[in-house]
């Protein structure tokens, strides 16, 4: 019989924290025994940080990379569907038509923060709505890692 792999588990502080990693421009790696937890920053979008604070850590992920998982980050397009989202349930319809009219020019991400920044209280519901989609990003990431060593773990039985 194999051994069976043990499952992620994380709290919903750890998901809440990850998201805000996330939303910062960071990568996140969960040990796969352990649990250990590693935050650093996603190079190519933040290539001009200084990593000295994060080379203990970019170390640990060098030589033992197969014993973490990483948990993507969401794509453009998924980001872009999260802005689609949000403007769909946005009740002012002055604002809906002016976040809907941006999602369909060129660099929406820019002029789509631009038209949030300036709409009064929907600024706090659009950070309340991305955090909770973030969230739910991370915990669909960890379920279905979960889900496919538990189907490989079946197939090794």
């Amino acid at each position: 019989m194999a051994n069976s792999h043990k499952p992620i588990i994380l709290t919903n502080v750890q998901i809440k924290d990850i998201a805000q990693d996330f939303d910062c421009g960071f990568c996140c790696y969960i040990h796969k025994e352990s649990g250990k937890i590693i935050t650093i920053p996603d190079m190519p979008q933040m290539y001009d940080m200084d990593v000295t604070p994060f080379e203990e850590d970019l170390d640990e992920l060098e030589e033992n990379m197969f014993d973490y998982f990483e948990i993507e980050r969401m794509t453009s397009h998924d980001s872009f569907e999260v802005m689609e989202q949000f403007a769909e349930q946005v009740t002012n319809n002055r604002l809906q038509d002016q976040l809907f009219n941006t999602l369909n020019q060129k660099k929406p991400f820019s002029k789509f923060k631009f038209v949030v920044e300036d709409s009064g209280s929907y600024r706090q519901e659009w950070f309340d709505f991305k955090a909770a989609k973030l969230q739910q990003w991370v915990k669909g990431k960890v379920d279905r890692y979960n889900r496919e060593m538990d189907t490989l773990d079946e197939l090794e039985d």
